[in-house]
């Protein structure tokens, strides 16, 4: 295990996006040697967001979801209610962890994560994210961004636990038009949709070497 302090994890319930967007940015902004790395677990309101390389063709039918233009990398993704979302506050430097590093990390949490509940998943090279096969073929379960400023990361990944998918069909997932997405209560039968957000971050923190110490998130 890392001799580092450990990872504090605080969980936000469901937030509107941009606040909590903005809170990353000023903690990453403000982080000085003492800082602690930090996990933030939340589920947003329905939105489009919207990444730095995204193309407005992307966005077919937003209608009444509003849309974000943000600064993760990556194309148009949708985050709503039932959607697990894991934020690694991380400073990279101090933890000597690079982009690429930490991207796998956050895959394979994802990927660990659904192998407990019996579902075979992996990653693609070619397409960020992590993705599983159903009846109908292949599927995306868990979106992926991040950005690097400063030294410290922010944004991460979003798991489909419970959501409803039909938001999805207003865009071209992740830049791709037709693709599939699935979550993971159609996949398995969840006696507690609650407890995956805590299993994907023990999960990241363990790949990663570290330890997680619960905290109580002050307000946005």
């Amino acid at each position: 295990m890392s001799t580092l302090s450990p990872i504090e994890l605080y969980t936000l319930g469901q937030k509107p996006y941009e606040p909590v967007w903005q809170a990353m940015r000023a903690l990453t902004d403000e982080r000085d040697a003492t800082t602690p790395d930090q996990f933030w677990l939340v589920e947003h309101d329905p939105v489009f967001t919207q990444g730095q390389a995204g193309k407005p063709e992307h966005l077919l039918m937003p209608g009444n979801i509003p849309v974000v233009q943000t600064d993760r990398g990556g194309q148009v993704t949708y985050h709503g209610p039932g959607q697990v979302v894991l934020y690694p506050l991380l400073d990279v430097r101090r933890a000597k962890i690079g982009v690429r590093e930490l991207v796998s990390a956050l895959e394979n949490a994802v990927i660990d994560v659904l192998d407990g509940y019996g579902v075979a998943a992996r990653a693609r090279p070619d397409a960020p994210g992590v993705y599983v096969t159903t009846p109908l073929g292949e599927a995306k379960i868990a979106s992926l961004g991040l950005r690097i400023r400063r030294g410290g990361s922010y944004h991460g990944v979003a798991l489909n636990v419970s959501a409803d998918l039909a938001p999805f069909a207003r865009i071209n997932p992740c830049g791709y038009a037709g693709m599939a997405v699935t979550k993971l209560q159609d996949l398995v039968a969840l006696s507690d949709p609650n407890e995956v957000g805590e299993k994907l971050a023990t999960a990241l923190a363990r790949i990663l070497g570290r330890s997680l110490a619960p905290a109580h998130f002050k307000s946005l």
